[in-house]
């Protein structure tokens, strides 16, 4: 049985839909606790009800969306434990990652995350900035090279949508990032892998202590307006 054959994957439609929904919690267009109304997407998406049924049950095999009873298809809401456990495994996996690469990444790879170094540093707050650090991320973990690794760092990213849009929207934080970046290359280039794996958790770590704040600024507001 092909992929295609396979009635439990989604099909050209669903995919798009399904991508689009994806894409469309991470920017926090949808947000932790909204409900996934099959007529209302189907009606924004320009698709029929099928597709984005599709895409739904993907999104529920990713851990994205839950049934919430008396409500259904629910984007799934992370709590404070939840996401201090996602920071954690991240900065283990993309930390071994960054040991790795310093390893077995090519001189082209090096180049590369380079040239995105500088691209984030040029980019600033502006729209690409999140995309580029994705990019950046992305290029490092394929200079890894270690498939088990990609796998569940795969995973992990995933789970980490839910917490909405990039924290590099905030001017300091994405200044401070092109820092942590280019500490991180110093280590790859010199081939110092315990170096790089520590700027790397490093690096995790202040995006985690910029998250606790959001957070926090998030219930403090919810409590004044109560």
């Amino acid at each position: 049985m092909t992929i295609q054959d396979d009635p439990f994957q989604p099909g050209p439609q669903g995919n798009s839909a399904y991508r689009r929904l994806l894409e469309e919690i991470r920017e926090g267009s949808l947000l932790p606790g909204e409900r996934l109304r099959e007529v209302e997407l189907s009606e924004r998406l320009g698709v029929s009800r099928t597709p984005v049924r599709e895409a739904i049950r993907q999104l529920e095999a990713d851990g994205l969306v839950t049934h919430v009873p008396r409500q259904g298809a629910t984007v799934r809401s992370l709590d404070y434990a939840e996401i201090m456990e996602l920071y954690e495994m991240r900065a283990v996996l993309e930390g071994t990652a960054a040991r790795l690469a310093a390893r077995a990444a090519s001189e082209v790879e090096l180049d590369e995350l380079d040239v995105l170094t500088d691209r984030l540093a040029e980019a600033g707050t502006g729209t690409d900035t999140a995309r580029i650090n994705r990019v950046f991320h992305a290029t490092l973990l394929d200079a890894a090279k270690n498939r088990f690794l990609t796998k569940s760092m795969l995973s992990l990213q995933k789970a980490l949508l839910i917490l909405g849009p990039s924290q590099l929207l905030d001017g300091d934080r994405a200044e401070a990032a092109v820092a942590e970046h280019r500490r991180i290359m110093i280590a790859l280039k010199a081939r110092d892998g315990a170096a790089a794996e520590t700027e790397m958790r490093a690096h995790i770590q202040a995006a985690q202590r910029m998250r606790i704040r959001a957070l926090q600024e998030r219930d403090r507001t919810i409590d004044e307006s109560q």
